[in-house]
């Protein structure tokens, strides 16, 4: 049996030794929330964990930006059993985005077990051979789990955990005859946790959870005072990229997101504001991977402070910072204001929501308090422009290029001082690494004719 890793104490050290062969890894529930800078588990994390332990059918309502992604990983570390080879937990997800964030967290923890992240748009030859030895957890979207499934490259016998995290949006975007497939494959879980952000979602009749325990952990009213302030701009035309504008100068240099309700329109608000020279990424679903990656960690990256999206970037992104949310089209149901706005004041943090309103428009019913008006100031000035550029590297982890390797590599090859580099992301098949703007073009020419890990690979500034 393996020894728990936390208990009812925050702060417990109590070891686990967990086997992973002959190596024996050891750690604490202190060190692995020390990996995420936190010190204790909040009350949502901890009654989580709790019910994991005492219920098999567990329900999670929490908001956005909670900490749901610890409060299941725990338990599942903690119930995994170190001597068995196969996987032994399934986590689905409604996008790539948060399978590869779930993994991220998951590798953070450095609990030593093998985790893998299978979804569209990755090689499924990629994922097929991280499949051979099956990793202890999987993590994926719907449809690329049900099809691993289908050619056998999931074994599923030994799955006895099932997590559907924000499993209304999965439902939402038509996974079900997916989702149904999967939950009727796993014919050994004895263990589901759903969890949603969203109190108003059925429970689908694929899933026959008797005595369904439910964690609520939604207020009323999740807009609290004091920690997310709600504004509105009235623009004076139909067309609100003038008003965005000069909010956006309002704003200056700090991490909006602006939400708008359909895919062209996002191109269409980006591409005006690049004309104003507002320095700006776009994100949505039609996008390659390639393209949302390299979006997502300039914004990340402080490449740029402004994001124009889709509700795709509503849930499953874990972007720390984000000072402003801006509803461009007002959100046709609470559910997706909720979702929004969900990306803002976060842990704790505060954050300001505006919503952009025409003068033929009028505040949705379910926005119960009015908003505050703010009124933008007639004389406006550019924001500051980054002092960040991100460069594309074209070898990733598969060429055993790591975060370290690229440091070294600009450092030692393009001369470049540590605090010119800023955050690295290592993609599978590609890298991305933020360098001083001022820096970009006498570091290019230095490396041009260099390799990093004894091979020459392009290197250029992120498309």
């Amino acid at each position: 049996m393996t020894p728990a890793i936390y208990d009812s104490v925050p702060d417990n050290t109590l070891e686990a030794y967990i086997f992973d062969g002959m190596q024996p890894i050891n750690f604490s529930i202190t060190s692995i929330l020390a990996q995420f800078e936190i010190t204790a588990l909040n009350a949502m994390q901890l009654a989580a964990i709790e019910a994991y332990d005492q219920h098999p059918n567990v329900l999670l309502l929490s908001p956005t930006g909670s900490g749901k992604t610890l409060a299941f990983l725990l338990p599942i570390v903690k119930n995994l059993q170190p001597v068995n080879p196969n996987t032994q937990a399934l986590i689905v997800v409604p996008s790539r985005e948060l399978a590869q964030q779930i993994e991220t967290v998951f590798k953070k923890m450095g609990t030593g077990y093998k985790i893998t992240s299978c979804y569209g748009g990755h090689k499924r030859e990629t994922e097929e051979n991280n499949l051979l030895q099956p990793p202890a957890v999987i993590v994926g979207t719907p449809g690329r789990i049900g099809d691993h499934i289908r050619r056998g490259s999931i074994t599923v016998d030994a799955i006895t955990a099932l997590v559907l995290d924000e499993f209304d949006k999965s439902l939402e975007l038509g996974f079900q005859t997916e989702l149904a497939f999967i939950v009727e494959s796993l014919k050994n879980v004895g263990q589901h946790l759903l969890t949603s952000a969203t109190e108003a979602v059925d429970i689908p009749s694929f899933l026959p959870l008797n005595q369904l325990h439910r964690l609520h952990f939604l207020s009323e009213n999740q807009i609290e005072s004091g920690k997310l302030i709600v504004q509105k701009v009235i623009s004076s035309s139909k067309d609100k990229v003038d008003t965005l504008f000069q909010l956006i100068c309002h704003i200056g240099n700090r991490p909006t997101i602006v939400f708008c309700n359909h895919r062209e329109s996002v191109e269409r608000v980006s591409a005006a504001l690049k004309k104003l020279d507002i320095s700006n990424e776009y994100y949505h679903g039609a996008l390659e991977q390639q393209e949302r990656d390299s979006a997502l960690c300039k914004f990340r990256n402080g490449t740029t402070n402004t994001l124009i999206t889709t509700d795709l970037a509503a849930r499953g992104l874990d972007i720390e910072g984000i000072r402003f949310i801006v509803h461009y089209h007002l959100p046709p149901t609470i559910e997706i204001y909720t979702h929004r706005n969900g990306r803002t004041a976060r842990m704790e943090k505060s954050g300001t929501v505006i919503l952009l309103v025409s003068e033929a428009e009028t505040i949705p019913p379910y926005i119960v308090d009015e908003p505050e008006l703010l009124t933008l100031p007639e004389k406006i000035s550019l924001p500051n422009k980054p002092v960040w550029s991100t460069l594309f590297i074209a070898a990733g982890k598969k060429d055993k290029v790591n975060k370290i390797d690229i440091v070294g590599f600009c450092a030692k090859k393009g001369m470049l001082d540590k605090e010119d580099i800023g955050q690295i992301e290592v993609k599978d098949f590609f890298s991305f690494v933020a360098i001083k703007k001022n820096k970009v073009n006498s570091l290019l020419l230095k490396i041009k004719d260099e390799k990093i890990k004894n091979k020459k690979v392009k290197i250029d500034v992120a498309k």
